[in-house]
């Protein structure tokens, strides 16, 4: 493609957003980014990824950072506890999502990208939501738990996701006006919604 794209991927928890975004990736030839973006940041930054991972898209770092046990490894614990902030991994995070969808078309699912990335050219926000029994139905087969259960992991899951969301980017989490396209994966089914993204995308580019 000779003009690379990038697709930003918002999503209801249990919505297919992970199934739909890789196969975005695949029509379109690009890079799929959901949680391997952590492993890039944590190269850049130094940082294990399993610190990224129990922080991923979750506000308040530094207080879940200062509960961890220090392990003396790369840094001095000073250096932790003077210089860590807690924008510091989001931080991180973001300066990966730009370095990479400066090289090729990608697609990211998740982690602030369409705001991290609201100044590079030719992107496509996309948010996708399904109904509460679409998702809880989802969440509890690829867990294996029963619907209240996945009921409250969605709850609990969302409540994070949105508070992470709008924290870092002054937005409301899922509101229409800060995406392209907000569409409902209950409705068609993950295939059929992800064939709609794409139309989507290529008439707005001309593709």
């Amino acid at each position: 493609m000779n003009n690379p794209i990038i697709i930003n991927i918002g999503r209801q928890l249990g919505s297919g957003g992970h199934d739909i975004g890789r196969m975005l990736a695949q029509d379109f030839g690009a890079q799929y980014y959901d949680r391997e973006i952590l492993n890039i940041a944590a190269k850049e930054s130094g940082f294990s990824e399993e610190f990224f991972e129990k922080n991923d898209e979750r506000k308040g770092f530094l207080r879940t950072f200062l509960h961890l046990p220090y392990t003396n490894n790369t840094a001095s614990e000073s250096f932790y506890l003077n210089n860590f902030s807690q924008e510091s991994l989001f931080k991180f995070q973001s300066d990966a999502i730009r370095k990479e969808a400066a090289k090729s078309s990608c697609v990211f699912v998740g982690r602030c990208a369409d705001y991290v990335l609201r100044d590079f050219p030719n992107t496509v926000n996309v948010f996708i939501t399904a109904s509460m029994q679409f998702r809880v139905e989802h969440i509890a087969k690829k867990m294996g738990v029963s619907p209240d259960e996945a009921r409250k992991v969605i709850e609990q899951g969302e409540k994070q996701r949105a508070e992470y969301y709008n924290y870092y980017t002054g937005k409301r989490w899922g509101a229409a006006q800060s995406y392209d396209l907000c569409i409902d994966a209950s409705i068609l089914g993950i295939e059929q919604t992800e064939q709609f993204i794409a139309e989507f995308v290529r008439k707005k580019f001309g593709l």
